[in-house]
């Protein structure tokens, strides 16, 4: 199960990340600072997304 939430991960991550992004983009803050901080906010919430989702097609 460990090997399909690394997969997952890699597309699960970074469309949250990218999700991020985009809410504090058009939130009107342009600092780097916020960016960043929204990047790593949904690169650290797709971890458990993803590993809930590999649990839940392995019980298929």
């Amino acid at each position: 199960m460990l090997r399909l939430a690394s997969i997952l991960y890699s597309l699960i991550g970074t469309s949250l990340a990218g999700v991020g992004v985009i809410a504090v983009l058009t939130a009107g803050y342009v600092d780097p600072m916020p960016i960043v901080a929204a990047a790593a906010a949904g690169a650290l919430l797709g971890l458990p997304v993803s590993w809930y989702v590999a649990r839940e097609i392995s019980k298929g």
